[in-house]
């Protein structure tokens, strides 16, 4: 293969496995699509849900790496994946290139999941607090309190400012109806918090496979808008650094999973540097021999 002038493969002379996983994102693509117009909820039912929701379901684990929101995701995450994939299914072989692309896949998942918990765990331990021991007064806390008065509507904000106000049952019924629905209330904020986010796409994936061909044909000139060369290595790196402030930063709230792509990277990161340690064990225990 040649370093300066890397050219993909022709979809008709594409590996298979980086053949199928096209074909397979596309009629998940068209399916969902089809469906989703006659009611049935693809999104819901295949997309990755928060661990902690009542919707998750661990088939979602592998399910969400074939859904993706709109065809522009699509067509993006699919292009990379025959640019790079290409190379790497090559070199590394169908089950090796099939296990990385799985494996990034389920830690870009587990990223998005660590990151879902430190956003979401103040939220739920008071919520979780008030459940254990509900009351009027903790009621009006924890009503007002900045971890959950972020997750409510604005719309529920009376004129006072006050969300109590609007929330606050012990104004309307007898104390141990206030009470059973000041508990309703309060789970059905934790259970709408916690079953809103929803992971869908190959990206983390993707990003692994990206990682992979920069570390292993870290040389090879890729072109950014066509035309601005760059090795592969220094690109691998400027995406890493370019989702970590976007993720971090989160100025442009554009929907989009940033520490999903860096859970990929850095799966991919230490499945490599695993493989070649154990390359370079076997290696060495092969020379000893040779030499015994």
């Amino acid at each position: 293969m040649s370093y300066d002038n890397y050219r993909p493969a022709p979809f008709k002379i594409l590996p298979p496995v980086v053949k199928n996983l096209l074909i397979i994102n596309g009629i998940f693509f068209l399916a969902t699509t089809i469906l989703e117009q006659r009611g049935v909820q693809m999104y819901d039912t295949l997309g990755l849900h928060f661990f902690l929701s009542s919707k998750f379901k661990v088939y979602q684990l592998f399910t969400y790496m074939f859904m993706h929101g709109n065809f522009m995701h699509l067509l993006l995450n699919m292009f990379q994946l025959w640019m790079f994939g290409y190379a790497i299914e090559n070199a590394w072989g169908q089950k090796k290139f099939l296990q990385f692309y799985l494996l990034c896949g389920l830690g870009a998942a587990a990223m998005q999941f660590i990151i879902g918990y430190i956003e979401y765990q103040p939220m739920i331990s008071l919520v979780d607090a008030y459940l254990k021991a509900p009351g009027h007064d903790s009621f009006r806390a924890l009503i007002e309190s900045p971890e959950i008065r972020s997750y409510i509507n604005p719309q529920a904000l009376t004129s006072t400012g006050r969300l109590s106000d609007a929330y606050d049952p012990f104004m309307t019924y007898d104390a141990g109806t206030a009470l059973t629905q000041s508990i309703d209330i309060v789970d059905s904020i934790r259970t709408n918090v916690l079953d809103s986010p929803l992971l869908v796409g190959a990206s983390g994936a993707v990003f692994g496979i990206l990682l992979a061909f920069g570390m292993t044909f870290p040389d090879i000139l890729l072109y950014f808008y066509f035309f601005i060369p760059i090795k592969a290595k220094y690109a691998v790196i400027i995406f890493g650094v370019l989702e970590m402030f976007a993720g971090v930063a989160n100025f442009t709230n554009d929907n989009v999973a940033h520490f999903a792509h860096i859970g990929g990277l850095i799966t991919g990161f230490i499945i490599i540097m695993i493989w070649n340690r154990r390359k370079k064990k076997i290696s060495g225990i092969i020379s000893a021999k040779l030499y015994d």
